[in-house]
């Protein structure tokens, strides 16, 4: 079954995404050759395979840009970009952030299956303890897209060469914040090759197996796990508060692939039970520290149950995991196969946004939560007088002109201004000058705080954003509140779309200063 067939059927089944098919079907023709010129075939029968290969590089490509909103950052996977442990999620890497890990894991089996051409096993050979390593690099791409590299082994011909990869994933439907996400992504392992001839196929550890063949004599069913396509759909939502629980949200993933998440269920020593290509999968992410998030996950990714937890501190993660957890009662003679015994292993990694001024590596964070609500106390009640004589009546308020301020938390107020320019509040229209110093408007400003007298950058959501112009006044019902900085909420125009081009600081009732990114450069100007 070829790949892009398999890419087509999958696609056909989301709503919107026939431009990205096409133009994929477009690209494929050009990246092919390409491939083959950089040695990836031996053989007729291989380059049919670097073919089928050549949706992760192209769907990716034509991928449109457009920017993210700021879900839960996820994990890294063992060996395939930001998911749980092995299967997918729906998001991607932010753009231009470039994420190295390094996983491994410890095999100890008392023997090992020896297997005959038709995948019999047919004697058993001495115990094997053994510790397999893999390595990736991921980059992401306009917020909508992600792609790298992996190395699962170096050797000579005797122990199947070099199995490295590609692999990519491309977000169709992404959760503004919190909810529901859809991704479609592929993965390409270039199989072992032992110099005798026969074709071989990766495994889903990553290990140069010499018994993992294409096809086995008397069976019908193949083999192909070079190549792998597979969908995703993922629900992020933010936890409840909870008793003493840290400020903590939930990912929940599942989806179906082909190729690695399926092939080889008919042999005995691969295989115990599987799903066909079915995945799940859930992450508990809990914020421990400002830009410190751990993640505790387990998932099943069509043969194993795989549990594993996963520290993130400002961008360096470091974590451990249990593969083939399902694995866990020992047969008759004691564990005979790699991929049929409970292994433990570790994860390492670091995840890098080169030009940020706040530092190189990608801070991991929580998505975003509401500001809370106001409460305002109700005035005691008033002391009970007794009149004993009449005074005159209140001399009447002084003229002003009506106007309406926007103050810092959205909410607009009513206010007077005097011929001589005069700010007057309240029925009696008292100027604001004349107010003592515990009466003040409700919200917080930027005027007085260190950060705005020194003219320094805004970030939010992984961007930097500078002052731009003089301050201007808004009207409450065209702003929405988006975040906080310093302890000073940002707002943004209501029918602004994410990434915010340019945000708004409340300096005093009634300023606001914008910040727009990309002016440092302009600046003066």
């Amino acid at each position: 079954m070829r790949l892009f067939p398999q890419l087509t059927n999958l696609l056909s089944r989301v709503p919107d995404v026939t431009m990205v098919r096409d133009r994929t079907s477009a690209v494929i023709g050009t990246i092919t050759p390409d491939l083959e010129n950089l040695g990836m075939t031996t053989d007729a029968s291989r380059k049919t395979r670097v073919r089928r290969v050549a949706f992760p590089v192209a769907a990716l490509l034509v991928a449109a840009a457009s920017a993210g909103a700021q879900t839960t950052t996820q994990p890294s996977t063992l060996r395939y970009g930001s998911g749980l442990i092995d299967v997918p999620v729906a998001t991607v890497v932010p753009h231009l952030t470039i994420t190295g890990t390094w996983s491994g894991f410890f095999v100890d089996i008392e023997r090992r299956a020896v297997i005959d051409a038709a995948a019999n096993v047919v004697d058993w050979t001495t115990p094997e303890a053994t510790y397999y390593s893999d390595g990736s690099v991921t980059l992401g791409l306009f917020d909508r897209a992600e792609l790298g590299t992996s190395i699962q082994s170096v050797g000579d011909a005797e122990n199947g060469g070099n199995v490295w990869g590609l692999f990519g994933r491309l977000q169709l439907l992404r959760p503004e914040n919190q909810g529901f996400a859809l991704a479609v992504g592929g993965r390409f392992v270039r199989a072992p090759d032992f110099g005798n001839g026969q074709d071989y196929q990766p495994t889903r550890l990553g290990i140069a197996d010499e018994r993992m063949w294409d096809s086995y004599l008397g069976l019908a069913e193949e083999v192909a796990n070079e190549a792998s396509v597979y969908a995703v759909a993922s629900t992020h939502f933010r936890g409840p508060a909870i008793g003493a629980l840290p400020e903590h949200d939930f990912t929940v993933t599942g989806g179906y692939g082909t190729g690695m998440f399926q092939g080889g269920d008919f042999l005995d020593f691969y295989r115990f039970a599987d799903s066909n290509g079915w995945f799940v999968g859930s992450a508990l992410h809990i914020e421990i520290g400002q830009g410190k998030l751990l993640a505790l996950m387990g998932e099943y990714n069509g043969f194993d149950v795989n549990f594993g937890a996963q520290v993130d501190l400002n961008g360096v993660r470091v974590g451990t995991h249990v593969l083939g957890a399902n694995y866990g009662e020992r047969p008759p003679g004691g564990y005979y196969s790699a991929y049929r015994t409970p292994k433990f292993g570790a994860v390492a990694s670091v995840s890098l946004h080169p030009g940020r001024d706040d530092g190189i590596t990608h801070r991991p964070h929580l998505m975003m939560r509401p500001a809370p609500d106001t409460f305002r106390i109700p005035a005691p009640p008033p002391d009970t007088v007794v009149v004993t004589r009449e005074v005159p009546g209140p001399v009447a308020p002084p003229e002003g002109t009506p106007a309406t301020v926007c103050l810092a938390t959205g909410v607009s107020i009513t206010v007077h201004i005097s011929p001589q320019g005069d700010t007057l509040v309240g029925p009696m229209r008292v100027p604001v000058s004349d107010l003592g110093p515990g009466i003040v408007f409700e919200g917080d400003y930027a005027a007085g705080t260190e950060w705005y007298a020194a003219d320094e950058a805004v970030t939010f959501e992984d961007r930097e954003y500078v002052r731009s112009g003089t301050e201007v006044t808004l009207n409450c019902a065209d702003i929405m509140r988006v975040g906080e900085h310093m302890g000073v909420a940002l707002l943004a125009m209501r029918d602004a779309e994410r990434p915010f081009g340019v945000l708004y600081v409340p300096v005093r009732p009634g300023a606001w200063q914008g910040y727009e990114t990309d002016l440092r450069g302009t600046r003066g100007k």
